[in-house]
């Protein structure tokens, strides 16, 4: 058995403490949010999902960034629409890996606003950015990075990049054959 140092649990621990933190402004952030959750759930990522709104709750985003690392985290994915604020101010206040997703949102230009808030960091302080709406490359992307130290985790991913290529496959032999049906 091992045991968690103060740095978190050891690369290869994976029981419940959660390893992806999932975290949005807003509720209504939730139903693209979830689809990171649902991945990281497929994949076997222990993850937890809060809300940690950068402007009506700023000490919570504080505390959320500065203990991540000793709660065990290894990377968060931070949702935002709008001027998207959360994940910029999240990497400030950790040295995990942040990946921000951009959100279109009532209030976001089409998320093209949330894009560049997260794109456009200052040097030091990096956001990496999926598309827009785009979490469940998000949580493929925290899988990746997990997975440079876990080898189930990068089992899981080969796997996972093959049932994809067989998915395209058998939609080329059903066009071959004529009975292409778009599921």
């Amino acid at each position: 058995m091992t045991t968690a140092s103060a740095a978190g649990p050891p690369a290869d621990d994976y029981r419940d403490t959660p390893l992806v933190g999932i975290v949005m402004g807003s509720q209504s952030d939730l139903k693209i949010m979830a689809a990171a959750a649902e991945v990281l759930r497929q994949f076997g990522v222990p993850h937890e999902i809060t809300l940690v709104s950068p402007h009506r709750t700023p000490y919570r985003l504080i505390e959320y960034g500065e203990t991540a690392r000793k709660r065990g985290m290894r990377v968060i994915i931070a949702g935002g629409g709008g001027a998207a604020h959360l994940p910029g101010m999240l990497a400030s206040f950790t040295t995990l890996p942040v990946i921000g997703v951009p959100i279109n949102s009532s209030t976001s230009i089409r998320g093209l606003d949330s894009v560049l808030s997260m794109l456009q960091m200052p040097a030091g302080v990096p956001v990496a950015t999926v598309a827009i709406d785009g979490a469940a490359n998000a949580a493929v992307l925290a899988t990746q990075i997990l997975a440079l130290s876990n080898a189930r985790l990068a089992d899981v991913l080969e796997k996972y990049r093959t049932s994809l290529k067989d998915k395209v496959m058998r939609t080329i032999e059903e066009l071959r054959k004529g009975g292409f049906n778009d599921e």
